[in-house]
């Protein structure tokens, strides 16, 4: 069990590295989601994976640990709102530049020749 859920966060760690260095707006949206997914997960294995254990304190003999399942609740909270910003910026950055690359410019063909006249 350990062993698919490391590697389920490396995959998404990769993913969402690629994705970033992307050079559109909404690749690299994708890609800071999918980082928080993996980070999310990340956190949320750090408190031990145990089958059938008690949320409670008490409840059982064996209970999980509250402090990863409560850092993961806040980090869903601020991840959500990063991605409600990041969608506005995006927006608003394509309506002002008129494209949605990362820095404002389009990229040149490399086959053109710049400064002729056709």
């Amino acid at each position: 069990m350990e062993l698919l859920v490391a590697i389920i966060i490396g995959v998404l760690t990769c993913c969402a590295v690629f994705l970033i260095l992307r050079a559109r707006t909404f690749a690299v949206m994708l890609g800071l989601t999918m980082l928080s997914y993996a980070v999310n997960l990340f956190i949320f294995a750090s408190g031990g994976l145990k089958m059938g254990a008690g949320a409670v304190l008490k409840a059982t003999a064996d209970y999980a640990d509250p402090l990863p399942q409560a850092l993961v609740l806040t980090a869903i909270v601020i991840g959500f709102a990063m991605t409600a910003f990041l969608v506005v910026l995006s927006i608003r950055a394509r309506a002002d530049l008129g494209n949605d690359h990362v820095d404002g410019k389009l990229p040149v063909a490399k086959n053109t020749r710049q400064g002729a006249s056709s």
